[in-house]
Parts: structure tokens; sequence; C-alpha cells
């Protein structure tokens, strides 16, 4: 016996339309910035403070609690390599933060790892 499956209304699923397979889109079509967090800001709102903070205690590791509060924030961060700077967090995950870094005449984008923070202090 021959079954016959009915076709569902409209074409079918996606991935079986004329053209080839369906290919998701990877990210933002090329040119566009991809959609803000609800409630978030797309970068720094300008230059960083003008003053080098003194550093605070040196931690054993940060944890993630305590920078979140760091978000669109002014944040100077010591590094266990040695590097200091200013840097804006836009994303403070379970083992990484991300946002914008200041190299003193613009910000670019950066992440390092929270084990790789000395210490941090947010204004």
């Amino acid at each position: 016996m021959l079954y016959r499956v009915p076709r569902p209304p409209f074409g079918g699923p996606p991935f079986f339309q004329p053209g080839g397979p369906y290919r998701p889109p990877l990210g933002p079509p090329m040119g566009e910035r991809p959609e803000r967090e609800p409630g978030g800001q797309d970068g720094p709102p300008g230059r960083p403070p003008s003053f080098t903070p003194e550093m605070g205690p040196t931690l054993r590791a940060v944890d993630p609690g305590a920078i979140r509060r760091c978000r669109y924030k002014f944040t100077y961060l010591w590094l266990k390599n040695r590097q200091e700077f200013w840097a804006y967090l836009t994303f403070v995950g379970r083992r990484s933060v991300s946002g914008y870094r200041w190299t003193g005449f613009r910000w670019v984008y950066f992440g390092t790892d929270l084990r790789n923070i000395e210490s941090f202090v947010c204004y």
C-alpha cells in the first residue's frame, strides 16, 4: 500500500523552499550593529575620567557578582600582566568580561578572562 504524505499549507518548512537549503543568518546584516540589550547602551557615553585611581586590594579571584555592578560604568582595571586601563564593561559572564577599553585616544572592543583581573574599581 502506498501512503501519500499531505503537503503542509503555504509550501512547507523553510528548509524545503525553492532555491536550496535553508541557512539561518549568522549575525546582523553587513553594516548593521547587533541589537542592543533591553535597557542597555550601545557604547561608552564619552571619554573616561581624567584621573588614575589608586589600586585597591589585590584579589585572588574576581567574583562575577562583584564586578557585575560595574556594567555600563567607567571601570578601571588592573590586570595580572601589569596592564591597567579604563574600561566600559557591557558584558559580565561567569568567567569573562567584555566591553570597551580606552587606548588613550579612542575606545576599542576587548574581552578578558576574570582570572586575568588583579583588581578593579568602578565609578
